[in-house]
């Protein structure tokens, strides 16, 4: 079985292993140039091909001409997507001979679109995991194949739940391969009105609500923190990154009457930063002040470097 694959990610290296590993014969490797603005903590793809003495091109649009004349000429029975960050047009995807299909980081049709990994973070899910579907003209809309659980663990952050999701991809794929190769894949229409989907995430999406419960902004905290660009907020001024923090239970800090405010500092001692939220409230474990080293919280309550009790963050 002739394929072609357009991928990015380490899970574009995770795909194009598996292929090989179960014989199909990949005739080109379509990726993306890395952006320098990121920070590259993934697997290349672009290596992993060239190793395999796999031809490596970097087209740019899908829609253009260079990129479908390749497709062509490679004569494809499958065409896969491994995370490739191009939506790709139904005309290229008909020149697949078999199958045109996209590996997707949620159980489809929840979190299609972008992001979902920390899409799923911030709403506080506790399961996600992948799908493997026919491309359609919609994104990541079509025919499922299958699919493979992954449970989200209330200290996970996006890097440590790609991490188990890398896993799933793999056996999901060593599942459903062979059975494409053979023609007995299961083909099962989505319920696109039960699912949902999520657009881009932007670093400015990291600003946090001290409104929201603590609990929600902890969600935030994990699903941005590193290697993504981190939740922040400001104290006179001054931008503080969020790197960590634990949802906690505490009462009024002495001098604070009532119910304090949210964005009020509650403590700042040695266990860190406590902040009010709209609902309970926040320590802050790991934290950076713009241009500054990351540090502990306690650090800056300790020194007196930092916010300190009763006065507010987020202005």
């Amino acid at each position: 079985m002739r394929a072609v694959v357009a991928g990015y990610h380490t899970i574009g290296c995770l795909g194009l292993e598996a292929l090989l590993r179960h014989g199909f014969d990949v005739r080109l490797v379509l990726t993306h140039h890395d952006d320098p603005g990121e920070t590259i903590w993934w697997r290349s793809l672009a290596a992993t091909a060239e190793r395999a003495g796999i031809p490596v091109e970097r087209p740019g649009d899908p829609a253009g001409k260079a990129f479908r004349d390749r497709i062509v000429a490679c004569e494809p029975d499958f065409l896969f997507s491994f995370y490739y960050r191009r939506l790709i047009p139904t005309e290229v995807l008909r020149l697949a001979r078999v199958a045109a299909l996209n590996l997707h980081g949620s159980l489809l049709p929840h979190y299609r679109g972008r992001a979902p990994v920390n899409w799923a973070l911030v709403n506080g899910e506790t399961v996600t995991g992948v799908s493997l579907h026919h491309m359609t003209a919609g994104a990541d809309e079509g025919d499922l194949v299958d699919q493979e659980r992954v449970p989200i663990g209330f200290a996970d952050t996006a890097f440590t739940l790609y991490g188990r999701l890398h896993e799933a991809a793999v056996r999901l794929l060593d599942r459903t391969l062979p059975e494409l190769k053979a023609g007995t894949a299961r083909r099962t229409p989505q319920r696109l009105e039960r699912g949902s989907y999520y657009g881009a995430r932007r670093p400015e999406d990291g600003r946090i609500d001290w409104n929201q419960p603590g609990v929600a902004i902890y969600n935030l905290i994990r699903a941005v923190t590193h290697p993504y660009p981190g939740a922040f907020t400001q104290w006179n001024g001054a931008k503080l990154l969020i790197w960590w923090a634990l949802p906690v239970a505490v009462d009024p800090a002495p001098g604070v009457r009532g119910a304090a405010a949210p964005g009020t500092v509650l403590a700042a001692g040695n266990e860190g930063i406590t902040i009010a939220t709209g609902g309970g409230a926040l320590r802050l474990v790991t934290v950076q002040f713009e241009g500054e080293p990351e540090q502990p919280a306690a650090s800056l309550g300790d020194a007196g470097a930092g916010p300190s009790v009763g006065d507010r963050l987020g202005r």
